[in-house]
Order: structure tokens, then C-alpha cells, then sequence
């Protein structure tokens, strides 16, 4: 797989390895969630190095919304794919979930042997209220760059935000209609007939936290977490409440505090919040389970990157497919800003938080270049001080 002329104009081709080294390096250090790791995304892989062109970068964003799973990862594996084909989509898609999965792991190993990790929320405390501060830098800077001076992607945008603040989640038919009124209004198709081509188109491994669970329970985490990656669309926060439904409500695998802790851990780990997967899948049945889980939870997405992209790739150059690709990244970005509304709504709650808030943007604004885990253990800290005190 070779990048196209027209994208290879405006980027600098990277080899395999330091590709691949990027996204091992953004999966480890990578916090703020979904919108905030497209962001970085943006920020290194098209602004600073120069590495995929803008036009590449938009049209993954586009095809990532429209698929299931998570955003960060999907975004990842395609701009794999653009760079080395099906080699590329697999080995960025690992080496962007590896590291997030295997400190996942540790976590969840810790939390089945020594208790229900009070700590967390003094953490979560002061990192929700950074991390909120990382991901509204995130979606300006996306906005920026996306939208520019064209009324109608301003509308669109406005849609979106408004209904995913409104509804709280994300609703994969809006962007498609966004894509086809962008594209009527842009590049009204001409109504003439043409012919049609064919073919264009061990005991210790299952050990969770109510002790030893049979092969069953791993089928169990297997089947429900490759129907939560192939059916829920929209960020990985999107899948939570998918997640709660079944873990808590159907099969009563976990406890709602003990949910809660594994979507914290998520949220304080680098890398796609889909990892907690992983941890309910160790809670539910040992590291079997937690392979199992996350496996399952990529897998759709995964084989839609394969499969998928090239067909998208082929048809992305003409013209009602670049209007509709438009339409469709204005209201990817449009969610993405809801999201972070809503997710500022609940991290930041009173005076602590507000002011963790505002002095981790003031430092994001101000010192571009500081390392944003360095922010976030410091909020961290600041929460833990903050929250015991109060």
C-alpha cells in the first residue's frame, strides 16, 4: 500500500518502524480520552512531522465516525492502512492498544487481590478535571482546522454539537445525512444514465473476582464484547452505557461500584477508554478474559479497516465523495465538541475542579510544548490532596 500522489505531495513518508514507534509512544503516554488522541493525531502526525497529509487525516476521521468501535483506534489502523496496507492497519492497531492493555492488566490484577482501589477517585478527582482541559484544547484546534470559513460545515457542525449535548449520545444516521447535504449542496450528482460496472464495489489464567470461572464464561466475555465492537459507533466513551446494560444489568457479572471503577481506570490509563474492556473481562474471568474481551472489542473494527477502507480509498477523490466526506467530518467534529461539554459537565463541579481546570488550559495555552502526563499526574495529585481534605 503506497500513499496516493496528491497526499504524498503535502507529507513526508516515515518508514514502518518510526510509524509504528509513534503510536507505541502515544499509546502509552496518550491521556484524555478518544477526542483528545485525534487531536494529538493531528497535532504530530500532520502538523509537526508532516507524516500523513491533512486530506488523508480528514478522510480517516470521516471513515472512523462512520464505523463502530473507537475513534482513536480506528483512526490509528487506518492511517496505518494508508501508510503499509493490511501490515500496517495490524501492527499500529497493536502497538497503539498494547501498552494501555497490558498496564490495564496490572491494574486489574491489583484491584481482584488487594480491594477496591479507594484511591481512584481522589485521582479521578483531579485528572477529570485536566484531562477536560486537554480534550476542549483538542476539539478547538479540530475545529480550526476543519471548518474554516464555509458556512455550511459551520451549520452542520452546529447540528451535531447541539444534538449530542442534547441527547448525550452519538447518533451515526446524522452523520451520514450530513455527508448527503453536503454533498447535494456541494456537488449536486448529475442525473444522467450510465451503464453499471459489476464489481465496482489453566486454573490460574480464569481466576476473576468471584474466584475460578469456567471456558463458558470466557465464550460469554468473548460473544458480548464482539457485539458491543461491532454495533456501538461514536467514541469509545459511546460504549459505556452499552457496557453498563449487559455487564451490570443483564448478566450481572459486575457490581454498579465496581463498573464504575473499571471505566475510571480507563479514563486514568493512556490509550482508547475501550480498554476497560480488558479489565472486566480480567474481573469477570481472569487474563483469559481479559484477552478475550479486548480481542472481541477490536476485532470489528479491525476487519472493517481491512476490508472496508479500500473501497472507501477508491471512491474518496470524487467529487460528491469529498463534499459527502466534508459533511460527515463537520459532524464528527461537531459530536466531538458536544462530547466535550458533556464531559466538562461532570468532571468539573466546584470551586477544586474549576480551578484545576483553568490553570491546566492556562498551562496547555501558554506552554505548548509541556508534556501532557506531566499535567495530569500533577492534577492527579492535586485531586488526592483536594479531595481528602474535603
Amino acid at each position: 500500500m503506497t500513499i496516493s500522489p496528491d497526499s504524498a505531495e503535502n507529507s513526508a513518508r516515515p518508514t514502518l518502524r518510526a510509524f509504528l514507534l509513534y503510536f507505541l509512544r502515544l499509546g502509552t503516554l496518550g491521556f484524555g480520552g478518544p477526542i483528545a488522541l485525534v487531536g494529538y493525531m493531528q497535532r504530530d502526525l500532520v502538523e509537526n512531522r508532516k507524516w500523513v497529509s491533512k486530506q488523508d487525516y480528514f478522510e480517516g476521521l470521516a471513515f472512523s465516525q462512520l464505523c463502530p468501535g473507537p475513534l482513536a483506534a480506528q483512526l490509528a489502523k487506518y492511517l496505518g492502512w494508508v501508510h503499509s496496507g493490511t501490515l500496517g492497519a495490524t501492527l499500529t492497531g497493536a502497538a497503539f492498544i498494547l501498552p494501555s492493555f497490558l498496564m490495564v492488566l496490572g491494574l486489574a490484577a491489583l484491584y481482584v487481590h488487594f480491594g477496591q482501589l479507594a484511591w481512584i477517585q481522589g485521582l479521578f478527582y483531579g485528572i477529570g478535571a485536566a484531562v477536560s482541559a486537554i480534550i476542549v484544547r483538542s476539539a478547538w484546534k479540530l475545529i480550526q482546522k476543519t471548518l474554516g470559513k464555509d458556512y455550511l460545515l459551520w451549520v452542520l457542525f452546529g447540528a451535531l454539537a447541539i444534538t449530542t449535548v442534547w441527547t448525550q449520545s452519538e447518533v451515526v444516521w446524522l452523520f451520514v445525512l450530513s455527508g448527503f447535504v453536503a454533498m447535494l449542496v456541494k456537488a449536486p450528482p448529475k442525473l444522467q444514465a450510465r451503464p453499471v460496472q459489476a464489481g465496482a464495489l489453566g486454573p490460574g489464567l480464569l481466576t476473576g473476582l468471584l474466584g475460578p470461572a469456567s471456558a463458558g464464561a470466557v465464550v460469554s466475555v468473548f460473544l458480548f464484547f464482539l457485539k458491543a465492537g461491532a454495533f456501538v459507533f461514536g467514541s469509545g466513551l459511546a460504549i459505556v452505557p452499552f457496557l453498563y446494560g449487559g455487564v451490570v444489568g443483564k448478566f450481572h457479572w459486575l457490581t454498579e461500584r465496581q463498573f464504575l471503577d473499571a471505566v475510571a481506570v480507563a479514563m486514568i490509563t493512556p490509550g482508547p477508554i475501550v480498554i476497560t474492556s480488558g479489565f472486566i473481562g480480567y474481573l469477570v474471568a481472569g487474563p483469559l478474559g481479559a484477552c478475550a474481551a479486548a480481542v472481541a472489542v477490536f476485532l470489528p473494527p479491525y476487519l472493517l479497516v481491512i476490508f472496508g477502507a479500500p473501497y472507501y480509498r477508491r471512491f474518496a477523490q470524487n467529487r460528491q465523495v469529498k463534499a459527502f466526506v466534508q459533511g460527515v467530518t463537520a459532524a464528527a467534529v461537531g459530536a466531538i465538541a458536544g462530547a466535550a461539554v458533556i464531559l466538562t459537565r461532570r468532571a468539573v463541579f466546584d470551586l477544586p475542579t474549576v480551578l484545576i481546570a483553568l490553570i491546566s488550559l492556562g498551562v496547555l495555552l501558554a506552554f505548548k510544548k509541556v508534556p501532557e502526563p506531566v499535567l495530569i499526574l500533577a492534577a492527579g495529585v492535586a485531586g488526592v490532596v483536594l479531595h481528602r481534605s474535603s
